[in-house]
């Protein structure tokens, strides 16, 4: 069955190819301090979420999952902040710990994503935990996008306390499942200028048979045969 062709946009409207360009050079990192409320109301949290579940999923497994935190559990996640600190810290002073509990109560929409690395099943055992990652990679990007798209600003964090004992308690998270990062969504109360992105021949090559690879440059308006 031959795929679908990118849907036209009606006349007067801009390309959908030009809307996706804008869509993703829009897309920018805006760290959890600079977003404020409001934040997205629940319609448009269901679409950021549901914009997700167009990431590859091979096997259908769903391997990762979204957990909101809601500002009634900010405190409880600052808390497990400041022990996972005291476990990689235990000489952690005041102030430090102070920091540590303020990062969980900036950004009005805090998600975390997870994902399975489960591997003692058949069904399981078909997709390498990498190609799983991949795929929550893929999940978070569409949500970033979306979230953009609906004039928000977003950005992915991590750190040494996903893997923490304090936060996998916290979230009562079975042996099988890693906390990969928290996705931050919110009003842009200040944002830097936009970093300039690498061109795509930085990041692409050309196989070449008993060469190994070489750099590739589209920009010529040829494919290499």
């Amino acid at each position: 069955m031959p795929e679908r062709p990118m849907p036209q946009a009606p006349a007067g409207q801009q390309p959908a190819e030009e809307l996706l360009a804008a869509l993703l050079t829009q897309r920018q990192t805006i760290l959890p301090k600079r977003l404020g409320a409001p934040g997205p109301d629940a319609h448009q949290l269901h679409a950021i979420l549901q914009a997700a579940s167009h990431a590859p999923d091979h096997g259908q497994l769903l391997p990762w999952r979204f957990v909101l935190v809601p500002l009634s559990a900010r405190a409880a996640l600052g808390q497990a902040f400041v022990q996972a600190l005291l476990e990689r810290d235990a000489q952690a002073n005041a102030e430090e710990q102070a920091r540590a509990r303020e990062k969980a109560l900036r950004a009005p929409v805090l998600l975390l994503a997870t994902v399975d690395e489960r591997a003692d099943d058949e069904e399981h055992a078909q997709v390498p935990v990498p190609e799983r990652i991949l795929s929550a990679g893929c999940a978070v990007q569409g949500l970033l996008l979306a979230a953009t798209a609906l004039g928000y600003g977003s950005a992915l964090t991590s750190g040494k306390a996903l893997q923490s004992a304090a936060l996998r308690t916290l979230f009562a998270l079975p042996p099988h499942e890693r906390a990969l990062c928290f996705v931050s969504i919110g009003n842009v109360l200040s944002r830097k200028p936009p970093r300039e992105r690498p061109a795509a021949s930085q990041y692409t090559a050309l196989l070449v048979p008993g060469q190994g690879t070489q750099p590739l440059d589209l920009t010529t308006g040829s494919i290499p045969p």
